[in-house]
């Protein structure tokens, strides 16, 4: 499904909301399948990481960017009812939403909102220290509970989860042992990951990969080049100072075990064997 651009009325919108609304709070009333009986993973991604495995656009999980794009809930909602399967145990791709606000803007409203509406893993741009990436997964986490287990770093989030209970297939309970940032909580589900784009975020790379509840990064080699003053790869492909930010980043995330993924379609097999497991744009 491709998401474009609209010329939407602000009442068309309004009255997209709220029909949805009433379809996600019709669908909480209805006994979903029982997902947590399989105690299977749910979010494929992760799953794929823990095989050892690359997680590939459209084949095991779908992205839909709200950077670039205006902020329409139809579309959302459309994205994240187009990954649930009639009788499954978890959505057909994994559902991440890469938000439209910055890491230095105020944005904990809109993560909550899109968690709510069923997505398992938020996108955040522009990220460039540790302290910014802390920030995010605050703003993913519930508050702990009298006797978590993992108790920092101290989330915010409000509970309202009504369409997520019918993509993730379960109920109130269990959806709130299981929307957890991921690898902090093992069996957790949602992954925090954060755009790498920036000269600063990758002299931070080795500090921002330490913040417990990261659970990955992913390069958009466009902006990074913007960044690095050399233009987009677009107008100077392979730019030695793109390429060398990419090989560092990808030997930090092989050095922490942890999650890394760029924007391309035609080098997944190279980029692999720099460190690189997940790809947002199938391959060609």
């Amino acid at each position: 499904m491709t998401y474009r651009a609209r010329t939407t009325g602000t009442a068309t919108r309004r009255a997209a909301w709220a029909i949805g609304l009433a379809v996600a709070l019709g669908a909480g009333l209805v006994a979903a399948p029982a997902a947590q009986e399989s105690g299977g993973r749910l979010n494929r991604i992760i799953e794929q990481f823990e095989a050892g495995e690359a997680a590939l656009a459209n084949e095991h999980w779908r992205i839909v960017s709200l950077e670039h794009n205006p902020f329409l809930v139809d579309d959302l909602e459309a994205f994240l009812g187009e990954l649930v399967e009639q009788g499954g145990a978890r959505p057909r791709l994994t559902p991440i939403v890469r938000i439209p606000h910055e890491a230095d803007q105020a944005y904990h409203h809109v993560v909550k909102q899109i968690l709510d509406a069923g997505a398992m893993g938020i996108v955040l741009p522009q990220v460039r220290t540790a302290a910014e990436v802390d920030h995010l997964v605050r703003a993913m986490r519930y508050p702990p509970q009298a006797g978590a287990e993992y108790p920092e770093p101290r989330g915010r989030r409000g509970w309202g989860p009504t369409g997520a209970r019918r993509v993730w297939s379960m109920d109130n309970d269990e959806y709130a042992r299981r929307a957890d940032v991921w690898p902090l909580n093992p069996d957790g589900e949602l992954l925090a990951i954060i755009m790498i784009e920036t000269r600063e975020s990758v002299e931070n790379i080795d500090e921002i990969l330490q913040v417990p509840g990261l659970g990955g990064v992913l390069i958009g080699p466009s902006d990074l080049s913007l960044s690095l003053g050399v233009g987009t790869p677009a107008a100077n492909p392979r730019a030695p100072e793109v390429e060398e930010a990419i090989e560092t980043v990808g030997q930090a995330c092989m050095r922490h075990n942890a999650l890394c993924g760029i924007y391309t379609s035609s080098d997944v097999e190279a980029r692999g064997a720099q460190g690189y497991k997940l790809f947002p744009v199938p391959a060609r």
